[in-house]
């Protein structure tokens, strides 16, 4: 069996700009709240948000199977790389680990109810984004709830440090999406790269407020994650 279809499902080559949100998001806690955070959750907790975007990847594929058939004949699912069912249940394995992990977190029920919300989120993005252009807030909402999952998760409480970073993925996710959609609607792709590395960028979006208001070498930490990314989008689509 291959392994890299289901790499390319889940775009595993993304994962690095999701272990930045979570880190971001706990330099951010420990730099308002100092002494409190147990760097222990880092891992467990980027591997909880993984979960929820390797999960929200494959719903999305099965959700654009009709549509990919047309317009992205590569996809696993519609090659036949990967059967439908095992998508299924890939999805929905991804999903509940997304949640058992969050349930072991310091203040479980803040961050379930938050790691619901980015559940639902992402389920209405991938229902309904080839459907509507007012999708790409919907987009851009889902990653800002990877922030206020690791928020909650750990704090229970609102920081706004916390929330200005997410406000800021919003931001860029928005800018991202669109300028993914219009690459669609030109008909031709752009020269070079372009969503691929905006993609990465997303991380540098992080290093850089981490940078403003904790301290400059987190930059550094945003822009080898970027690197990361882009080294495994040479392997693996991420888009």
């Amino acid at each position: 069996m291959k392994i890299k279809p289901f790499l390319a499902l889940c775009r595993i080559s993304n994962l690095p700009t999701v272990w930045m949100n979570v880190l971001t998001t706990m330099v951010l806690i420990d730099l308002a709240i100092p002494n409190t955070v147990q760097w222990c959750w880092l891992p467990v907790l980027a591997l909880a948000l993984s979960a929820f975007y390797c999960g929200g990847m494959v719903l999305n594929d099965l959700c654009d199977y009709q549509w990919d058939k047309q317009h992205q004949p590569y996809r696993p699912l519609v090659t036949g790389s990967v059967s439908v069912k095992t998508a299924v249940i890939i999805a929905s394995v991804l999903f509940l680990t997304g949640f058992v992990i969050v349930a072991l977190a310091p203040f479980k029920l803040a961050g379930l109810l938050a790691a619901a919300a980015l559940f639902v989120t992402i389920a209405v993005y991938d229902l309904f984004h080839k459907k509507t252009a007012a999708s790409i807030a919907v987009m851009g909402l889902a990653r800002a709830l990877v922030f206020v999952v690791v928020l909650m998760a750990l704090t229970a409480q609102w920081l706004h440090w916390v929330l200005i970073a997410a406000a800021l993925q919003f931001a860029y996710t928005l800018l991202l999406t669109f300028v993914a959609r219009y690459e669609h609607m030109r008909g031709k792709p752009y020269n070079g790269p372009v969503i691929p590395r905006m993609i990465a960028g997303m991380a540098i979006v992080d290093g850089t407020l981490l940078a403003i208001v904790a301290a400059p070498l987190w930059l550094l930490a945003g822009i080898a994650l970027a690197v990361l990314t882009r080294f495994g989008q040479r392997y693996v689509r991420g888009d």
